[in-house]
Protein backbone atom coordinates (compact mmCIF):
# COMPACT_ATOMS: atom_id res chain seq x y z
CA UNK A 1 0.00 0.00 0.00
CA UNK A 2 1.42 3.39 -0.96
CA UNK A 3 2.54 5.70 1.81
CA UNK A 4 0.41 8.82 1.76
CA UNK A 5 -0.51 11.75 3.98
CA UNK A 6 -3.53 14.03 4.00
CA UNK A 7 -3.23 17.67 4.96
CA UNK A 8 -6.22 19.98 5.00
CA UNK A 9 -5.75 23.60 4.10
CA UNK A 10 -8.28 24.60 6.71
CA UNK A 11 -7.77 22.07 9.50
CA UNK A 12 -4.83 21.24 11.76
CA UNK A 13 -3.25 18.01 10.40
CA UNK A 14 -2.81 15.04 12.66
CA UNK A 15 0.16 13.79 10.64
CA UNK A 16 2.52 16.66 9.96
CA UNK A 17 3.58 17.31 6.37
CA UNK A 18 7.12 17.88 5.28
CA UNK A 19 8.38 21.08 6.95
CA UNK A 20 8.84 24.31 5.01
CA UNK A 21 11.65 24.18 2.46
CA UNK A 22 12.66 20.84 4.00
CA UNK A 23 13.07 22.14 7.55
CA UNK A 24 13.24 19.22 9.95
CA UNK A 25 10.90 19.94 12.89
CA UNK A 26 13.37 18.32 15.26
CA UNK A 27 12.04 17.83 18.77
CA UNK A 28 9.02 20.11 18.41
CA UNK A 29 6.20 18.25 16.62
CA UNK A 30 4.43 21.49 15.74
CA UNK A 31 7.50 23.25 14.36
CA UNK A 32 7.22 22.22 10.71
CA UNK A 33 3.55 23.12 10.50
CA UNK A 34 4.10 26.45 12.29
CA UNK A 35 6.84 27.58 9.88
CA UNK A 36 5.30 26.40 6.63
CA UNK A 37 3.97 29.25 4.48
CA UNK A 38 0.29 28.81 3.74
CA UNK A 39 -0.19 31.64 1.23
CA UNK A 40 1.70 32.88 -1.80
CA UNK A 41 2.26 36.20 -0.06
CA UNK A 42 4.13 34.36 2.72
CA UNK A 43 6.25 32.31 0.32
CA UNK A 44 9.64 33.98 -0.15
CA UNK A 45 11.51 33.83 -3.45
CA UNK A 46 10.66 32.36 -6.88
CA UNK A 47 8.93 35.61 -7.89
CA UNK A 48 8.23 34.60 -11.49
CA UNK A 49 6.65 31.30 -10.45
CA UNK A 50 4.54 32.99 -7.78
CA UNK A 51 3.16 35.46 -10.29
CA UNK A 52 2.29 32.68 -12.74
CA UNK A 53 0.60 30.71 -9.98
CA UNK A 54 -1.27 33.75 -8.68
CA UNK A 55 -2.80 34.36 -12.11
CA UNK A 56 -3.59 30.68 -12.71
CA UNK A 57 -5.17 30.22 -9.27
CA UNK A 58 -7.30 33.35 -9.55
CA UNK A 59 -8.52 32.29 -13.00
CA UNK A 60 -9.29 28.73 -11.87
CA UNK A 61 -11.20 29.93 -8.81
CA UNK A 62 -13.26 32.37 -10.88
CA UNK A 63 -14.32 29.44 -13.10
CA UNK A 64 -14.84 27.11 -10.10
CA UNK A 65 -12.35 24.70 -11.66
CA UNK A 66 -9.25 22.98 -10.29
CA UNK A 67 -5.86 24.47 -11.08
CA UNK A 68 -4.18 23.04 -14.15
CA UNK A 69 -1.72 20.20 -13.49
CA UNK A 70 1.65 21.56 -12.35
CA UNK A 71 5.18 20.17 -12.74
CA UNK A 72 7.94 21.62 -10.53
CA UNK A 73 11.55 20.67 -11.15
CA UNK A 74 14.88 21.76 -9.75
CA UNK A 75 17.48 20.85 -7.13
CA UNK A 76 16.32 19.48 -3.78
CA UNK A 77 15.47 21.84 -0.94
CA UNK A 78 14.05 24.74 -2.97
CA UNK A 79 10.45 24.47 -1.76
CA UNK A 80 8.61 22.21 -4.22
CA UNK A 81 6.72 20.39 -1.47
CA UNK A 82 5.90 23.66 0.27
CA UNK A 83 4.48 25.09 -2.96
CA UNK A 84 2.11 22.12 -3.26
CA UNK A 85 0.71 22.95 0.18
CA UNK A 86 0.52 26.65 -0.69
CA UNK A 87 -1.43 25.89 -3.88
CA UNK A 88 -3.89 23.70 -1.97
CA UNK A 89 -4.32 26.39 0.65
CA UNK A 90 -4.93 29.09 -1.95
CA UNK A 91 -7.51 26.84 -3.65
CA UNK A 92 -9.20 26.07 -0.32
CA UNK A 93 -8.60 22.36 -0.87
CA UNK A 94 -6.73 19.47 0.71
CA UNK A 95 -3.45 18.01 -0.48
CA UNK A 96 -2.55 14.36 -0.60
CA UNK A 97 1.20 13.68 -0.47
CA UNK A 98 2.86 10.59 -1.88
CA UNK A 99 5.97 9.77 -3.94
CA UNK A 100 6.92 7.97 -7.10
CA UNK A 101 8.76 5.10 -5.36
CA UNK A 102 5.74 4.52 -3.07
CA UNK A 103 3.39 4.00 -6.01
CA UNK A 104 4.62 0.57 -7.02
CA UNK A 105 1.38 -0.70 -8.59
CA UNK A 106 -1.43 0.81 -10.57
CA UNK A 107 -3.82 0.03 -7.73
CA UNK A 108 -1.78 2.29 -5.43
CA UNK A 109 -2.51 5.24 -7.71
CA UNK A 110 -6.14 4.22 -8.15
CA UNK A 111 -6.62 4.25 -4.40
CA UNK A 112 -5.07 7.70 -4.14
CA UNK A 113 -7.11 9.18 -6.97
CA UNK A 114 -10.48 7.79 -5.93
CA UNK A 115 -10.13 9.31 -2.45
CA UNK A 116 -9.72 12.82 -3.82
CA UNK A 117 -12.55 15.30 -3.37
CA UNK A 118 -13.39 17.94 -5.95
CA UNK A 119 -10.49 20.38 -6.61
CA UNK A 120 -8.12 18.51 -4.25
CA UNK A 121 -4.37 18.38 -4.94
CA UNK A 122 -2.43 15.16 -5.41
CA UNK A 123 1.29 15.83 -4.87
CA UNK A 124 3.72 13.20 -6.17
CA UNK A 125 7.33 13.77 -5.15
CA UNK A 126 10.10 12.17 -7.23
CA UNK A 127 7.56 11.69 -10.00
CA UNK A 128 10.32 10.66 -12.40
CA UNK A 129 10.53 7.37 -10.47
CA UNK A 130 6.99 6.29 -11.28
CA UNK A 131 6.86 2.78 -12.79
CA UNK A 132 5.64 2.60 -16.38
CA UNK A 133 2.57 0.61 -15.33
CA UNK A 134 1.53 3.39 -12.96
CA UNK A 135 2.06 6.08 -15.59
CA UNK A 136 -0.50 4.34 -17.82
CA UNK A 137 -3.16 5.00 -15.18
CA UNK A 138 -2.17 8.65 -14.85
CA UNK A 139 -2.70 9.62 -18.49
CA UNK A 140 -6.52 9.17 -18.69
CA UNK A 141 -6.86 10.46 -15.13
CA UNK A 142 -5.11 13.74 -15.98
CA UNK A 143 -6.85 14.26 -19.31
CA UNK A 144 -10.30 12.70 -18.99
CA UNK A 145 -10.81 12.28 -15.22
CA UNK A 146 -11.26 8.55 -15.51
CA UNK A 147 -9.43 5.32 -14.78
CA UNK A 148 -9.84 2.11 -16.76
CA UNK A 149 -9.40 -0.94 -14.54
CA UNK A 150 -9.04 -4.43 -16.04
CA UNK A 151 -11.11 -7.03 -14.19
CA UNK A 152 -10.49 -10.81 -14.46
CA UNK A 153 -8.50 -12.28 -17.32
CA UNK A 154 -8.89 -14.44 -20.40
CA UNK A 155 -12.39 -14.85 -21.82
CA UNK A 156 -13.88 -13.25 -18.71
CA UNK A 157 -11.76 -10.12 -18.99
CA UNK A 158 -13.58 -6.81 -18.93
CA UNK A 159 -12.76 -3.19 -18.22
CA UNK A 160 -14.41 -1.08 -15.55
CA UNK A 161 -14.25 2.69 -15.92
CA UNK A 162 -14.07 4.75 -12.73
CA UNK A 163 -14.95 8.43 -12.99
CA UNK A 164 -12.83 10.80 -10.90
CA UNK A 165 -13.63 14.15 -9.37
CA UNK A 166 -11.77 17.16 -10.80
CA UNK A 167 -8.32 17.42 -9.23
CA UNK A 168 -4.90 18.98 -9.65
CA UNK A 169 -1.79 16.82 -9.97
CA UNK A 170 1.43 18.49 -8.81
CA UNK A 171 4.57 16.57 -9.67
CA UNK A 172 8.02 17.36 -8.28
CA UNK A 173 11.31 16.09 -9.58
CA UNK A 174 15.00 16.83 -9.33
CA UNK A 175 15.61 15.15 -12.70
CA UNK A 176 13.09 16.43 -15.23
CA UNK A 177 15.00 14.79 -18.06
CA UNK A 178 14.00 11.35 -16.77
CA UNK A 179 10.28 12.06 -17.19
CA UNK A 180 8.71 10.43 -20.21
CA UNK A 181 7.55 12.83 -22.93
CA UNK A 182 3.89 11.71 -22.73
CA UNK A 183 3.79 12.45 -18.99
CA UNK A 184 5.60 15.77 -19.26
CA UNK A 185 3.28 16.97 -22.03
CA UNK A 186 0.19 16.48 -19.86
CA UNK A 187 1.19 19.18 -17.38
CA UNK A 188 -0.37 22.54 -18.18
CA UNK A 189 2.10 24.45 -15.98
CA UNK A 190 5.81 23.64 -15.84
CA UNK A 191 8.42 25.59 -13.93
CA UNK A 192 12.04 25.19 -12.92
CA UNK A 193 12.85 26.43 -9.40
CA UNK A 194 16.04 28.46 -9.22
CA UNK A 195 18.58 28.76 -6.43
CA UNK A 196 17.81 31.59 -4.03
CA UNK A 197 19.72 34.84 -3.76
CA UNK A 198 21.39 35.58 -0.38
CA UNK A 199 18.88 38.36 0.26
CA UNK A 200 15.96 35.97 -0.19
CA UNK A 201 17.58 33.45 2.12
CA UNK A 202 18.09 36.21 4.67
CA UNK A 203 14.36 36.98 4.54
CA UNK A 204 13.59 33.29 5.10
CA UNK A 205 16.01 33.12 8.02
CA UNK A 206 14.57 36.27 9.60
CA UNK A 207 11.08 34.79 9.34
CA UNK A 208 12.20 31.44 10.78
CA UNK A 209 14.15 33.11 13.58
CA UNK A 210 11.11 35.18 14.52
CA UNK A 211 8.78 32.19 14.58
CA UNK A 212 11.28 30.17 16.61
CA UNK A 213 11.95 33.05 19.04
CA UNK A 214 15.65 33.02 18.18
CA UNK A 215 17.63 36.10 19.17
CA UNK A 216 20.03 36.80 16.32
CA UNK A 217 21.85 39.82 14.94
CA UNK A 218 21.07 40.59 11.31
CA UNK A 219 24.70 40.33 10.19
CA UNK A 220 24.83 36.91 11.83
CA UNK A 221 21.86 35.72 9.77
CA UNK A 222 23.53 37.21 6.68
CA UNK A 223 26.52 34.94 7.33
CA UNK A 224 24.21 31.93 7.56
CA UNK A 225 22.52 32.95 4.30
CA UNK A 226 25.86 33.19 2.47
CA UNK A 227 26.73 29.64 3.56
CA UNK A 228 23.38 28.13 2.58
CA UNK A 229 24.19 27.17 -1.03
CA UNK A 230 21.19 29.09 -2.33
CA UNK A 231 18.88 26.55 -0.68
CA UNK A 232 16.23 27.34 1.97
CA UNK A 233 16.35 23.81 3.37
CA UNK A 234 20.04 24.19 4.12
CA UNK A 235 19.55 27.70 5.48
CA UNK A 236 17.02 26.49 8.03
CA UNK A 237 19.17 23.49 8.94
CA UNK A 238 22.22 25.68 9.55
CA UNK A 239 20.10 28.08 11.60
CA UNK A 240 19.13 25.22 13.90
CA UNK A 241 22.75 24.16 14.30
CA UNK A 242 23.79 27.73 15.13
CA UNK A 243 20.90 28.00 17.59
CA UNK A 244 22.04 24.83 19.38
CA UNK A 245 25.64 26.06 19.55
CA UNK A 246 24.56 29.46 20.86
CA UNK A 247 22.31 27.90 23.48
CA UNK A 248 25.19 25.87 24.89
CA UNK A 249 28.15 28.24 24.39
CA UNK A 250 26.93 31.86 24.24
CA UNK A 251 23.78 32.03 26.33
CA UNK A 252 21.49 31.83 23.30
CA UNK A 253 22.60 35.07 21.60
CA UNK A 254 23.63 34.57 17.98
CA UNK A 255 26.34 36.93 16.76
CA UNK A 256 28.54 36.82 13.66
CA UNK A 257 31.29 35.22 15.72
CA UNK A 258 28.87 32.60 17.00
CA UNK A 259 27.91 31.70 13.41
CA UNK A 260 31.54 31.37 12.38
CA UNK A 261 32.35 29.12 15.32
CA UNK A 262 29.22 26.98 15.00
CA UNK A 263 29.56 26.38 11.27
CA UNK A 264 33.29 25.74 11.55
CA UNK A 265 32.34 22.95 13.93
CA UNK A 266 29.91 21.67 11.28
CA UNK A 267 32.64 21.80 8.62
CA UNK A 268 30.85 24.43 6.52
CA UNK A 269 33.20 27.07 5.11
CA UNK A 270 32.50 30.69 4.27
CA UNK A 271 30.95 29.95 0.85
CA UNK A 272 28.93 26.94 1.99
CA UNK A 273 31.18 24.06 0.95
CA UNK A 274 31.16 21.07 3.27
CA UNK A 275 33.49 18.10 3.67
CA UNK A 276 32.25 16.13 0.66
CA UNK A 277 32.45 19.20 -1.60
CA UNK A 278 36.06 19.84 -0.63
CA UNK A 279 36.91 16.16 -1.03
CA UNK A 280 35.32 16.19 -4.50
CA UNK A 281 37.46 19.16 -5.55
CA UNK A 282 40.70 17.88 -4.02
CA UNK A 283 40.22 14.43 -5.56
CA UNK A 284 40.01 15.93 -9.04
CA UNK A 285 43.02 18.13 -8.29
CA UNK A 286 45.30 15.56 -6.69
CA UNK A 287 44.32 12.27 -8.32
CA UNK A 288 43.33 13.47 -11.79
CA UNK A 289 45.50 16.60 -12.09
CA UNK A 290 42.48 18.84 -12.39
CA UNK A 291 40.59 16.64 -14.85
CA UNK A 292 38.88 15.77 -17.01
CA UNK A 293 37.59 12.70 -15.19
CA UNK A 294 34.44 10.66 -15.68
CA UNK A 295 31.77 10.72 -13.00
CA UNK A 296 31.89 6.98 -12.35
CA UNK A 297 35.68 7.00 -11.95
CA UNK A 298 35.48 10.00 -9.62
CA UNK A 299 32.75 8.37 -7.52
CA UNK A 300 34.75 5.13 -7.25
CA UNK A 301 37.85 7.03 -6.13
CA UNK A 302 35.88 8.92 -3.48
CA UNK A 303 33.90 5.88 -2.37
CA UNK A 304 30.63 7.72 -3.02
CA UNK A 305 27.55 6.99 -5.11
CA UNK A 306 27.67 8.58 -8.56
CA UNK A 307 24.04 9.65 -8.27
CA UNK A 308 24.78 11.47 -5.02
CA UNK A 309 27.62 13.38 -6.65
CA UNK A 310 25.51 14.28 -9.70
CA UNK A 311 22.35 15.30 -7.83
CA UNK A 312 23.62 16.68 -4.52
CA UNK A 313 27.25 17.79 -4.84
CA UNK A 314 27.72 18.98 -8.40
CA UNK A 315 24.80 21.42 -8.89
CA UNK A 316 26.15 23.95 -6.39
CA UNK A 317 29.75 23.54 -7.53
CA UNK A 318 28.64 24.13 -11.11
CA UNK A 319 26.63 27.16 -10.06
CA UNK A 320 29.61 28.64 -8.23
CA UNK A 321 31.84 28.01 -11.25
CA UNK A 322 34.23 25.75 -9.34
CA UNK A 323 33.89 22.80 -11.69
CA UNK A 324 32.94 22.36 -15.35
CA UNK A 325 31.02 19.43 -16.82
CA UNK A 326 32.38 18.70 -20.29
CA UNK A 327 31.96 15.92 -22.84
CA UNK A 328 35.24 14.46 -21.59
CA UNK A 329 34.28 14.56 -17.92
CA UNK A 330 34.55 16.86 -14.91
CA UNK A 331 37.25 19.53 -14.80
CA UNK A 332 38.25 22.11 -12.23
CA UNK A 333 37.89 25.71 -13.32
CA UNK A 334 40.42 28.37 -12.37
CA UNK A 335 38.26 29.32 -9.35
CA UNK A 336 38.02 25.64 -8.42
CA UNK A 337 41.77 25.21 -8.58
CA UNK A 338 42.28 28.33 -6.47
CA UNK A 339 39.81 26.97 -3.93
CA UNK A 340 41.64 23.65 -3.69
CA UNK A 341 44.95 25.43 -3.15
CA UNK A 342 43.40 27.30 -0.23
CA UNK A 343 42.24 24.00 1.22
CA UNK A 344 45.70 22.49 0.84
CA UNK A 345 47.31 25.59 2.33
CA UNK A 346 44.99 25.33 5.33
CA UNK A 347 43.23 28.63 4.64
CA UNK A 348 39.94 26.70 4.70
CA UNK A 349 39.11 23.38 6.30
CA UNK A 350 40.25 20.10 4.81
Amino acid sequence: MATERWVSATKQPTDLPDPPHGLDPGTDPSLGNALRPTRLDEYIGQAELKERLRIAIEAAKSRSEPLDHLLLHGPPGLGKTTLAHVVASEMGASVKVTSGPALTKGTDLVGALTRLEANDVLFIDEIHRLPVAVEEFIYPAMEDLRIDIAVDAGVHARTVTVTLKPFTLIGATTRAGLLSSPLRSRFGLTHNLNYYEPGELLDILCRSAGLLSISAERDALERVALRSRGTPRIANRLLRRVRDYAQVRTGGVISATTVDEALALEGVDEIGLDEIDRRYLTTIHKTYQGGPVGLEALAATMGEDAGTLADVVEPFLLQRGLVARTTRGRELTKDGTDRVRKVIAGEVWT
